[in-house]
């Protein structure tokens, strides 16, 4: 009895303990988290997107998860950037910095008249980091919308998991967060962010239909999922110097898999992780290393890739391996090659154009944005460099004139009214035009999609 009375007596003290101190722990990391508010301009609209980061210097600088931007847009189609306090209805203008390759983190700096009234996360790191244990109680910031002045609330959870995937990630037994903020320890120490959330599975039954239809249900604005301090505190000074993140290290071996475990038992590879590689790109560094395709990575830089579960996990921490060096740096893998294992050695370079990167111009009375052929559209379509020519569809308007005749999102255009385009120029020129031409009535588009040859008539009136 007594046992038991000193037991509620020490749990009774705790819990007033921890109700008077959260408060103030609340108070001051609520300085850590900002709402980002910026436009996207598209051929036919102009939407608002917010998202929410954490604050990572004494600059005022936001970290803000890879889905805040949609992939597709480039830089240049973002506008306008506002930082908000939580809390405040009153944003200040913001500066786009980019986005790093590695982390997947776009950077945007608020005004310097905010950034006293931030705080960077790095002010509440432990000076030794201790990975959160089992059960072990969890809290984190959520933001209200911005009708709500971005309001913020509590979160409150407890660990039900940690694991690598490939960073060590902690899952929660429920949402502990939003998206791209902050997770504290019960001593106010910062343990991680919120990584963008995890579906969940239910079942669904009706009156009808008994039989129970599976559902998957994703909470956009918590996630019960986020990476730790270690995944995240080495990688804050990765603020990009330029706005596509360049230089951008490159390997160039592709379609990565990880070895199946029937192979790997034949191959007596069961006791460590090994990846195939079903394509290494013409001109790359895998390629200049003598890397060839089937060739099974077993070693980077003299060791042994890490065994990682599920299997799929081991392709994401190579594709990491190579984006925290630098272009000009040495990668040594290990292969295994038939029964015999081969070293070579690639040095990285600098990734070619992206889609992000390549010019574009929109035809508004043709209904297309057309868009400059680069590197990565010779690799979707399976064509040798020196076949790169023409330009990609890379929007086409609903309802337009070009939609009407059949062409797609992602077409590949060779020629304009049955004149060969090789280049970005020659074709803008051409479509320009046209579309100049008032008083022409069609034209004609000969388009590749999927490895079939397509001819469009393409009627402007």
């Amino acid at each position: 009895m007594k046992l038991r009375r000193f037991f509620l007596i020490f749990l009774l003290a705790d819990l007033v303990g921890r109700a008077a101190d959260l408060p103030a722990l609340w108070a001051e990391r609520l300085k850590t988290v900002a709402a980002v508010e910026f436009y996207t301009e598209t051929e036919t609209e102009r939407r608002p997107t917010v998202a929410y980061g954490t604050v990572i210097d004494h600059k005022g600088t936001i970290i803000l998860p890879p889905v805040a931007i949609n992939p597709r847009m480039t830089p240049s189609q973002l506008k306008e950037f506002k930082v908000y306090r939580s809390g405040s209805a009153t944003g200040v203008p913001g500066t786009y910095l980019g986005q790093d390759a590695l982390t997947g983190w776009h950077f945007v700096r608020a005004d310097p008249s905010i950034a006293d009234a931030l705080a960077p996360i790095t002010d509440f790191a432990a000076k030794q980091f201790a990975e959160p244990a089992m059960a072990e109680e969890i809290w984190g910031i959520g933001l209200r919308n911005k009708d709500e002045d971005f309001a913020p609330y509590l979160l409150v959870s407890r660990v039900a998991l940690v694991q690598s995937l490939p960073q060590r990630t902690a899952i929660a037994l429920q949402e502990v967060a939003g998206p791209g903020l902050p997770v504290f320890n019960r001593a106010g120490e910062f343990i991680g962010i919120a990584a963008s959330s995890f579906g969940q599975s239910f079942v669904q039954f009706s009156r009808m239909d008994r039989s129970g239809m599976p559902v998957i249900l994703v909470n956009v604005e918590e996630s019960s999922a986020f990476q730790l301090a270690p995944e995240i505190l080495p990688y804050l000074p990765r603020i990009p110097t330029n706005v596509f993140g360049r230089p951008l290290a490159w390997l160039g071996a592709s379609g990565l898999q990880p070895i199946d475990p029937e192979v790997a038992k034949f191959l007596h590879l069961e006791n460590q992780s090994a990846v195939v590689v079903s394509e290494v790109l013409e001109g790359s560094p895998a390629e200049k290393a003598g890397m060839k395709a089937r060739d099974i990575i077993l070693a980077i830089d003299g060791a042994m890739l890490p065994r990682l579960k599920p299997d799929r996990v081991i392709v994401g921490y190579i594709d990491r391996e190579v984006e925290k060096r630098t272009v000009g740096a040495t990668m040594d893998l290990t292969v295994l090659r038939g029964e015999a294992k081969v070293e070579l050695k690639a040095v990285l370079g600098d990734e070619p154009r992206l889609t992000t990167e390549a010019e574009r111009k929109y035809f508004d009375r043709i209904g297309l944005t057309a868009r400059e052929f680069v590197y990565d559209d010779a690799m979707s379509l399976r064509i040798r460099k020196v076949a790169m020519a023409g330009v990609i569809a890379h929007f086409v308007k609903p309802n337009g004139p070009a939609a009407v005749a059949g062409l797609r999102t992602d077409d590949w255009i060779k020629e304009i009214d049955g004149v060969e385009v090789k280049t970005f120029a020659a074709a803008t020129a051409k479509l320009a035009e046209i579309e100049a031409d008032l008083q022409r009535a069609e034209f004609v588009l000969l388009v590749s999609r999927g490895g079939e040859t397509a001819v469009l008539r393409v009627k402007l009136r």
